[in-house]
């Protein structure tokens, strides 16, 4: 009945919107009925109009625009309006910033991104802070081409710089010393559960460096042609994302023994990666053409989340939002999601 009553009245229908969230920029695919009538379809984000990719009666493809805010679809086809429909649409939060991997966040909820640069570039600063207010300051200074980013479990922040092969130490007031270096090309980092820190050589080494700083060889991959992005599942498992020249590319996993497996394939220039407490992977990647963040399901079932261009990676945070970085900034999606504890 309320299918014939939208056909009657001209309103156009909506029964489907995927992906679940989406950046300025990213493209939301509706579905439903009645979008074409009088005039070509309009999709606004609030009150702020979309652009239409594609509009037919059935199927429109809207991409998000820059000052859109409010989560809530609504289709108007020139005889009438929709009912809107909820998502979540992601705010930048800071802009002017080069990271080349995940966010930092630490216990209360401050966001660590990074000003990277290209190889040998001398930044400013090497490290920005985005406090609970979107407040940006610099952090640290004096790292050449700072790249990854992750907390230990006492608050200390480790960075690591893919131009020096050396991995930073810093206290939470921005002191730094060096934790270890001879690292090759350093890239992502992760710590188990005993504390150990494992650090991804992007020419094809996984390191891990004991709490005593013994380094070891724990596995090899094959290189790849920006970094080694690792994350941590609960079973045990190291999971690591790599692009490589391939566009059909794999997540692999290696058990505590050090050997390696295929996780999920199919992914286009897999880059950062975070788990939920529920065990769903979400990698920064693109999905039959579509780029964003993936989520992988436990079962090993992979459908993208949210919909973004230049996404590099993603943290959760303890007010249960997701962070995204992109080449230039920061986002903030209010996502609802309890992120898997980093440490």
């Amino acid at each position: 009945m309320g299918i014939r009553k939208q056909t009657e009245d001209h309103k156009p229908l909506i029964e489907q919107v995927t992906p679940a969230a989406a950046i300025t920029g990213g493209e939301f695919q509706i579905r439903g009925q009645g979008f074409v009538r009088s005039e070509r379809p309009r999709v606004n984000f609030g009150t702020v109009p979309g652009t239409v990719i594609i509009g037919s009666n059935s199927l429109v493809i809207a991409r998000v625009p820059e000052d859109a805010t409010v989560g809530k679809i609504v289709i108007e086809n020139g005889d009438g309006a929709s009912t809107s429909w909820a998502c979540d649409i992601g705010i930048q939060i800071a802009d002017g910033m080069h990271p080349v991997a995940s966010p930092a966040i630490d216990a209360f909820g401050n966001v660590y991104a990074t000003f990277s640069g290209t190889r040998g570039q001398k930044t400013p600063v090497s490290v920005y802070r985005v406090d609970q207010h979107d407040g940006v300051s610099p952090f640290l200074t004096d790292i050449m081409n700072a790249t990854g980013l992750i907390f230990d479990r006492e608050g200390m922040l480790y960075i690591s710089s893919r131009y020096e092969g050396i991995v930073y130490q810093a206290d939470p007031k921005g002191a730094l010393s060096v934790f270890v270096e001879g690292m090759g090309v350093a890239t992502g980092m992760a710590f188990d559960p005993e504390g150990n820190l494992y650090m991804g050589d992007r020419s094809g080494t996984i390191f891990k460096i004991s709490p005593s700083r013994q380094i070891y060889v724990f596995a090899t991959l094959e290189s790849s042609i920006s970094a080694y992005h690792l994350a941590f599942g609960d079973d045990g498992f190291l999971y690591v994302s790599g692009p490589t020249t391939s566009s059909f590319d794999t997540i692999h996993r290696i058990n505590p023994a050090g050997e390696v497996e295929p996780y999920f394939k199919g992914l286009g220039r897999p880059q950062g990666m975070a788990f939920d407490v529920d065990g769903n992977l979400y990698v920064a990647a693109s999905l039959g053409g579509r780029r964003g963040v993936v989520r992988i399901t436990p079962e090993r079932e992979g459908a993208l989340y949210l919909s973004g261009p230049n996404i590099v990676g993603l943290a959760f945070s303890p007010s249960r939002s997701m962070y995204v970085t992109t080449n230039n900034g920061v986002h903030r999606i209010d996502v609802g999601i309890e992120g898997r504890p980093l440490a």
